[in-house]
């Protein structure tokens, strides 16, 4: 991999660590960041890592201590795909591919009125759509998401006035991250891509991670992979 791209995974892993730290930071503990890992000692909401290595020289050492482990459910995101955690009792819960998209891309047109989530109320609409009308995991998005000055969280609305689609961004400085993106009524994801690149700065590369379908469709937006990560569950 040259400079460039390896630039970019090292700027992909802190952008999603910063995006963690802010979900858990909105539930009362943003968690530590370490030279080679951030982690947090209180167990975090559902679908967010208990810990993310930000180095590819990032160690068991660098992330078990700084976790809870007195009950199953622990989940380190290895950023790098090169930890070994099965010794440690963990198992691995899935793998998918960091991704980037070029600052110079054009983005394409979005056919819906996509616009930021304000308010509280909004946030919970939109947090309904995103979890399918579940509120428990609805809970996840806390309002103090909103006051975040590097997260914007993006709607999508049809003529109805109807939430589309979602996704949330994270301004890392130099790369804009994208997460959380979803779309109603079985859409077309491309509608979502091209809601949410048309939200980022311009001149910013966008970068995250995808796996499967949700994969083929990032790079049918004009994505390109950077490298694997790995996320470990305590079993």
């Amino acid at each position: 991999m040259d400079a460039a791209r390896a630039d970019l995974l090292d700027a992909a892993a802190r952008n999603n660590a910063e995006w963690c730290r802010t979900v858990c930071r909105a539930h009362g503990d943003p968690g530590t960041f370490g030279p080679r890992a951030w982690t947090s000692a209180r167990r975090t909401p559902p679908y967010y890592p208990d810990a993310v290595t930000l180095s590819g020289d990032a160690e068991a050492r660098d992330v078990l201590p700084g976790i809870d482990r007195t009950s199953p459910g622990a989940s380190v995101k290895d950023s790098f795909a090169r930890l070994d955690l099965a010794a440690e009792g963990f198992r691995l819960l899935f793998e998918a591919r960091w991704i980037h998209r070029p600052a110079d891309r054009p983005a394409p047109a979005p056919t819906d009125d996509w616009r930021p989530v304000r308010t509280p109320e909004e946030l919970g609409e939109w947090a309904l759509a995103w979890s399918g009308g579940d509120p428990d995991e609805a809970g996840i998005f806390h309002p103090a998401l909103l006051t975040d000055p590097a997260t914007t969280v993006l709607a999508g609305h049809g003529p109805d006035g109807r939430i589309t689609g979602g996704a949330v961004l994270s301004d890392g400085g130099t790369v804009t991250g994208v997460s959380n993106l979803f779309t109603t009524g079985g859409a077309d994801p491309s509608r979502a891509w091209a809601g949410a690149l048309a939200a980022v700065p311009a001149g910013r590369p966008v970068v995250g991670y995808e796996a499967g379908d949700d994969l083929t469709a990032a790079l049918a937006a004009g994505f390109e992979e950077l490298g694997p990560l790995r996320v470990w569950l305590d079993a």
